[in-house]
């Protein structure tokens, strides 16, 4: 049987017991050699704990963040939005007197200020109540732009590149469709791509965005945007909310009257530069369009495709476009799309980030 082994003593009890049998002597009671002192170790010092954990992480070193570039438009397969980089500058227009195309082809129903359809061909004799047609020309012609006009979609067609903008004056429905030839029906939309990728202008006005609900092409060319319905034609105040060239000197707030336009969908990736204080519509909208209480644009301009575009929801109205200026707001209304279609023109600095 193993018999553990065992030390109750310590050294400091050895020490004690040395001690004692140095004093009583040791063998048999006599004084006796006196065992070796045995020096007792002394303990050892306590360690300093180690340094508590910290939750700071040292910083390592990062690539810088790329600033984020969304100016590509997957759904519309297009450079869209304010950035310079989606226009293309090639000179196509460099040579381009300046001159301009007022497009009033409807291919539904047909506003007011439009008057009685114009013949075919390019230039045809104006009818007396195509008041906005007119009213365009004489703008324009006063800030010395030749404007032609023609409601003839094989000439939009075949002319378009002789122009340093195009103006949609509340064209609608298929306004690019050509119904009367048995090939080459799309020809029109063909050739306004092409248009806008050499550098072109386009200019939508009101009932523009009532065209081609069923070409995306054509509503990313809106901004993202298209008529879905309005209220009554009636009265509401125009904030001017970005500066920019085509605002210049337009008074930062005036009264107008028009129909408002309900916009599906909303735009986007735009430059807003007017809206409708809707605290002064009444009725602020139509159902069953819930309208745009928060924010209701009426105007806005992008870089689309290689070309500019400039776009007002306005318009609906005669007396917005007459000599007499008789209209509620014509005189800042006037100034503002004359602006605008300069600055698609390529005349001033278009859509600036400044």
């Amino acid at each position: 049987m193993k018999h553990s082994r065992s030390f109750p003593f310590g050294l400091a009890s050895a020490a004690a017991l040395a001690l004692a049998l140095t004093a009583c002597g040791g063998g048999d009671g006599g004084g006796g050699t006196a065992l070796p002192f045995l020096p007792v170790a002394p303990a050892p010092a306590a360690s300093a704990p180690p340094p508590a954990p910290t939750d700071e992480v040292p910083a390592t070193p990062t690539d810088p963040v790329a600033e984020v570039d969304d100016s590509f438009d997957e759904y519309y397969n297009v450079c869209r939005g304010t950035n310079p980089k989606c226009y293309n500058d090639w000179g196509a227009f460099a040579t381009t007197p300046d001159r301009v195309l007022i497009y009033s082809r409807t291919a539904g129903p047909r506003h007011a200020v439009l008057g009685t359809p114009m013949a075919a061909g390019l230039n045809p004799t104006m009818n007396t109540d195509n008041v906005m047609q007119a009213g365009l020309v004489r703008m324009l012609s006063a800030e010395g732009i030749t404007v032609d006009w023609t409601e003839d979609v094989a000439v939009l067609g075949s002319r378009i590149n002789n122009y340093k903008a195009i103006i949609f004056a509340s064209s609608n429905r298929d306004t690019l469709w050509n119904g009367a030839v048995s090939t080459s029906q799309d020809a029109a939309r063909t050739a306004l791509r092409n248009y806008m990728r050499r550098g072109g202008g386009f200019v939508g006005l009101h009932n523009a965005f009532g065209a081609e609900y069923n070409w995306p092409y054509y509503e990313g060319l809106l901004g993202n945007a298209n008529f879905y319905n309005h209220g009554p034609n009636r009265a509401g105040d125009v904030e001017i909310v970005s500066d920019d060239p085509s605002t210049k000197d337009v008074p930062k707030r005036f009264s107008f009257q028009d129909e408002w336009y309900n916009l599906m969908p909303f735009p986007t990736k735009v430059k807003f530069l007017a809206k409708v204080d809707t605290s002064t519509l009444k009725p602020l909208t139509s159902a069953p369009h819930p309208g745009h209480a928060d924010f209701h644009p009426v105007a806005w301009c992008q870089y689309y495709d290689g070309g500019r575009a400039w776009l007002t929801t306005l318009g609906h109205n005669a007396h917005s476009f007459t000599a007499d200026l008789s209209g509620v707001g014509a005189i800042e209304f006037q100034k503002l799309v004359v602006q605008g279609v300069k600055s698609a023109m390529g005349l001033t600095p278009f859509c600036t980030t400044e």
